[in-house]
């Protein structure tokens, strides 16, 4: 699983459907956790939180609706996005889960190819950097799908950890990362790095920030890591 790789979690009790959808999604590019039932899901959420969920509501014991509240209600996983997928096609369920916090609804049977495209969607919102999207942050303007940097006139020359890094913080201005949450996000859980590796590629990436000038634009938070303005 490549770091920067966006995340899709799978909860489906039902193995075929479960299959089918991680199949396609693996075949759009995202890195699929698949769990089939609420507990495993929260349980792979705590180890590695995904950029999408998609939830399915009728689940024996905890039900997709009761995961889907949990995960809103903690500041950790409010933001990440989910996608209900429910049998139950009233209007007053519907209303029922977007109110519960799922960020959208589609009711089954659903087409697969609009499912995939409800997920880049939500990724588009959540990891604009992952979805080739130009994201500007005052004088420096991020091109993932070249793989360019520019503070105002001048394009600067990034490591791929460093643009990685620069991607992260772009996304979301202002928000601080601890060390672990940018070993999780750049490196991956499945590459052992110490965290002070992440304070050497910080290094790194504010020296290249302000090569041809400029301020230092990236935040030290004492205790709690690094952010973005």
């Amino acid at each position: 699983m490549s770091a920067d790789q966006p995340r899709v979690l799978v909860v489906e009790d039902e193995p075929a459907q479960r299959e089918v959808l991680a199949y396609n999604l693996e075949a759009e590019g995202f890195a699929v956790s698949r769990a089939e039932n609420g507990e495993e899901a929260l349980m792979l959420v705590d180890e590695t939180a995904p950029d999408v969920i998609v939830l399915d509501w009728m689940m024996p014991n905890l039900s997709g609706i009761e995961v889907c509240r949990r995960l809103k209600i903690r500041s950790e996983t409010r933001s990440i996005p989910i996608i209900m997928l429910s049998a139950r096609s009233e209007e007053v369920d519907r209303v029922r889960g977007l109110e519960t916090g799922a960020d959208d609804y589609v009711i089954k049977p659903y087409s697969v190819i609009e499912l995939m495209a409800r997920v880049r969607s939500q990724l588009r919102r959540v990891r604009p950097a992952a979805s080739g999207e130009r994201l500007e942050y005052e004088d420096i303007v991020l091109d993932a799908t070249s793989h360019r940097v520019n503070r105002g006139d001048s394009e600067l020359k990034l490591g791929p950890t460093e643009f990685r890094l620069l991607s992260t913080f772009m996304e979301k201005p202002g928000r601080v990362f601890s060390r672990e949450q940018l070993l999780d996000r750049v490196w991956g859980r499945d590459i052992y790095v110490d965290t002070r590796t992440v304070d050497v590629h910080i290094g790194r990436l504010r020296k290249a920030l302000t090569q041809h000038g400029g301020s230092d634009p990236l935040r030290t938070v004492r205790g709690a890591g690094y952010a973005l303005g």
